[in-house]
């Protein structure tokens, strides 16, 4: 499963940075496909970060009620 924890975790690392650039190219930070895109990199790489950590997998079948 750390397999695909680091998949995301690539993933919004490059979405981040081509907000970054795309911030760049336009000049501003305030155009909705950047936010846009700054934000789902923000959430993938949080997403990720908590995936690895200990005991995720017992919050999210607590949350799934899979217990």
């Amino acid at each position: 499963m750390g397999f695909y924890y680091f998949i995301i975790l690539f993933i919004g690392i490059f979405v981040t940075v081509g907000a970054g650039i795309q911030a760049f190219k336009v000049g501003t930070l305030f155009k909705k496909k950047v936010i846009f895109l700054g934000i789902v990199g923000i959430l993938l790489i949080g997403s990720s970060i908590f995936l690895f950590t200990p005991g995720s997998s017992e919050i999210i079948a607590d949350l799934l009620k899979l217990n």
